[in-house]
């Protein structure tokens, strides 16, 4: 569902929309698993996280943006102040969703210890699918506005926020700011790191009595496949296997998961390693 926050009117996602699709969804079969974005103050509904849940939503994305609390009042970031971030993603994943998340660093107000805290954030978190940008301003913005007032703007922004790229003189240092910005990326989905997070998920994770695959005679070949190259080519082997004995005697449930997650983590690290550091695109 292409929608900037699915739950922005929750009366309406409560009375119409998802009573609707849960309605349709019993009425096929439930053939589907949905994806949306929503913002963190589902976990302060837990009637409405049962209704995505029902509904047949597996992933929601949330723009986290930052564990900084004078960066989200910098960006206007209001449904995430004063909250236990931490513990609102939790509450989402424990009720049977998958939180991807985006994040973003190069505010006025971001510290030089912001890599550190957010590496550490996104690793607690459990956030499998972390998309980490740069800040940059976007024409017709009210930050847009500001930096141009200022005498800070650049050129037009590319388009994409992770290829380490500024539109804008921020107030860090620019090479301490990329610097610090790729470190997080290669720090959170290096291997170790990676497989570490994804147990992480995996153990908060509660899917609610539903299957969350669908299993196909094809699969086999993949996972062959996958099994070959993660699990005998690449370096990163002794992790794809831990990860996937750990969740056959501990989530077994789970392990389909466990193993798309490892084909998400190779591609993640062979992107980066191209220059193309959105997990995401």
């Amino acid at each position: 569902f292409v929608d900037d926050n699915l739950i922005g009117n929750p009366k309406k996602a409560k009375t119409e929309l998802l009573p609707a699709l849960i309605t349709w969804m019993d009425a096929h079969k439930r053939p589907f698993h949905f994806n949306s974005q929503v913002s963190v103050n589902l976990a302060d509904d837990e009637e409405l996280l049962a209704l995505l849940v029902r509904a047949g939503f597996v992933t929601v994305f949330i723009g986290i943006e930052t564990p900084n609390e004078a960066s989200l009042a910098e960006c206007n970031k209001t449904p995430n102040a004063h909250r236990d971030l931490l513990a609102h993603i939790r509450k989402i994943q424990r009720a049977g969703l998958q939180v991807q998340a985006g994040f973003i660093v190069g505010f006025d107000n971001d510290p030089l210890a912001i890599f550190e805290r957010l590496t550490n954030f996104i690793q607690e978190s459990g956030i499998v699918t972390a998309m980490v940008g740069l800040l940059n301003a976007p024409v017709g913005t009210r930050l847009y506005q500001r930096l141009q007032a200022e005498g800070r703007l650049l050129h037009d922004m590319t388009g994409d926020n992770t290829d380490s790229t500024l539109n804008f003189i921020p107030k860090m240092d620019t090479e301490t700011l990329i610097r610090g910005y790729r470190s997080i990326v290669e720090s959170i989905y290096a291997p170790h790191n990676y497989h570490q997070r994804v147990r992480r998920f995996l153990q908060d994770f509660h899917p609610v009595g539903r299957r969350v695959w669908s299993f196909r005679l094809s699969h086999l070949y993949l996972v062959a496949k996958m099994s070959f190259v993660l699990g005998v080519l690449e370096q990163e082997r002794v992790y794809y296997w831990r990860l996937l004995f750990w969740s056959l005697f501990t989530r077994p449930r789970l392990l389909p998961m466990a193993v798309e997650f490892t084909a998400y983590g190779f591609h993640f690290r062979k992107s980066f390693a191209r220059g193309e550091t959105s997990p995401l695109s």
